[in-house]
C-alpha cells in the first residue's frame, strides 16, 4: 500500500508561486501515476495535472495549463507540482493520488486512483 504526505501549501498573493510536494511510501511506486487533485468550498474535486510512470508523458486541466508543472523523481519518491502566475480561483485544498497504469487511462478523473494523501490548503488572495 502506497502513503502520500503532502506539504508545501500556504497563502499568497495572485501572480505568486508555490510549490507543493507529495512524498510518496511503501514499495513500488515507480510504476503508479501520480496526479494532483484540488477541491475548494463548494467545488467538486477536480484532476489538475497527472504524470504517466515510464514516458513522464504529463496531463494537465485547462485552467492550469502554461502555469502548472507537475514532476516526480523516483530516487527520492517525491511528485511536485510547481504552481506559477496563482490566482483566486486556484484556491483550495490540493491532494496527491497514486493509481495503477492502465492502458487508456483518464489520468484527470478521479475513479483511476485508490490512494490518495490528506491534502494541503493554497490560499491565493486578490
Amino acid at each position: 500500500q502506497v502513503s502520500l504526505v503532502e506539504s508545501g501549501g500556504g497563502s499568497v498573493q495572485a501572480g505568486r508561486s508555490l510549490t507543493l510536494s507529495c512524498t510518496a511510501s511503501g514499495p513500488p511506486w515507480s510504476d503508479h501515476v501520480m496526479a494532483w487533485f484540488r477541491h475548494g468550498p463548494g467545488k467538486e474535486r477536480e484532476g489538475v495535472a497527472a504524470i504517466l510512470p515510464g514516458s513522464g508523458s504529463k496531463y494537465y486541466a485547462s485552467s492550469v495549463k502554461g502555469r502548472f508543472t507537475i514532476s516526480r523523481n523516483n530516487r527520492l519518491n517525491t511528485i511536485d507540482l510547481q504552481m506559477n502566475s496563482l490566482k483566486p480561483e486556484d484556491t483550495g485544498t490540493y491532494v496527491c493520488a497514486a493509481g495503477r497504469y492502465q492502458y487508456g487511462g483518464n489520468w484527470l478523473n478521479t475513479e483511476q486512483y485508490t490512494t490518495w494523501g490528506q491534502g494541503t490548503q493554497v490560499t491565493v488572495s486578490s
